[in-house]
């Protein structure tokens, strides 16, 4: 179909005085355009010249940009953003930016424009991190960071962190990304081993956000079952699970929004152990619930 239609715009019978979509003018595709997500537009500037002129429009990729994009290249050396077009911008911001010695990331949704963020297990305090008989760091490509921690064992476990941001007005979800067990590769397959792996059915783990002007969530979930993994091959062992912690409303993107959040299971009376802890997320409520219902991907 996209053939036949670049073929119909750039009128290769003149014979015939027909108008065709390399007619319309770059105005009128502009309207169209602002009502269309990135990747639309990225797609239909293929046609012809005047639909690549109309989409490459600063005043077209403004708009899609959100209100404190500047704050996201501030992160970035000017050099590398320096006479670049909004939509060129847009592009750069869609992929990561790291922040706090790399720690943490953000960018830009690439169908919506909304900010999403990630912090890395190294970017948390963690009870004991430092002590080898209890955690160990453990490099992997299944972490956008590329680098876990793993408990072997402890008594009291606690993983606390904060991050202070100008975050556009919006809802945002907090959760944590965890896995129970260990994973390697064997002979080319993924492997996880559950030798360490116990504690997390005796008491739940606690949840908690605050937000410095007084928004809270807790709650709080066991990590494993072992009940069902008995029954149903317990589907919380061997994967990636994000345990969402709560949600907290932006209102003023003007200031900067901090955000201390914890997970938490310090009763003493038992060990736990076999868990990797990788990343928090803070993600658009809606741009969640849209992927998971399979409107975006």
């Amino acid at each position: 179909m996209g053939a036949s239609l670049s073929r119909r715009t750039e009128g290769t019978n003149r014979t015939e005085m027909t108008p065709g979509l390399g007619d319309i003018p770059e105005g009128c595709l502009a309207c169209v355009f602002m009502n269309l997500t990135p990747p639309e537009i990225c797609n239909l500037a293929r046609l012809n010249r005047a639909f690549r002129g109309a989409a490459s429009s600063d005043s077209i990729w403004v708009k899609k940009l959100p209100t404190n994009y500047q704050d996201l290249l501030n992160l970035l050396p000017p050099e590398r953003y320096q006479n670049m077009s909004k939509k060129d911008i847009f592009a750069l911001l869609s992929r990561p930016v790291p922040f706090d010695d790399g720690y943490k990331e953000v960018w830009l949704d690439r169908v919506t424009g909304r900010v999403c963020m990630a912090i890395s297990a190294k970017g948390m305090a963690i009870t004991g991190i430092d002590d080898r008989r209890y955690w160990n760091r453990v490099a992997t490509e299944e972490s956008r960071f590329h680098i876990v921690a793993y408990l072997l064992q402890i008594w009291w476990f606690e993983v606390d962190g904060v991050v202070k941001f100008p975050l556009p007005a919006d809802v945002y979800t907090l959760s944590f990304r965890i896995h129970l067990g260990r994973f390697s590769k064997r002979l080319g397959r993924r492997v996880s081993s559950f030798e360490h792996t116990h504690g997390w059915d005796i008491k739940p783990v606690r949840f908690e956000l605050s937000t410095t002007d007084g928004q809270l969530a807790s709650c709080e979930c066991y990590l494993d079952d072992m009940e069902q993994d008995y029954e149903n091959r317990n589907h919380k062992r061997g994967c990636w699970i994000e345990y969402k912690v709560g949600e907290f409303i932006v209102s003023n993107s003007e200031t900067a929004t901090e955000v201390r959040f914890s997970m938490k299971q310090i009763d003493c009376t038992h060990s736990k152990g076999g868990l990797c802890v990788d990343s928090v997320f803070i993600i658009p409520t809606d741009l969640i619930d849209c992927k998971r219902r399979g409107i975006l991907k």
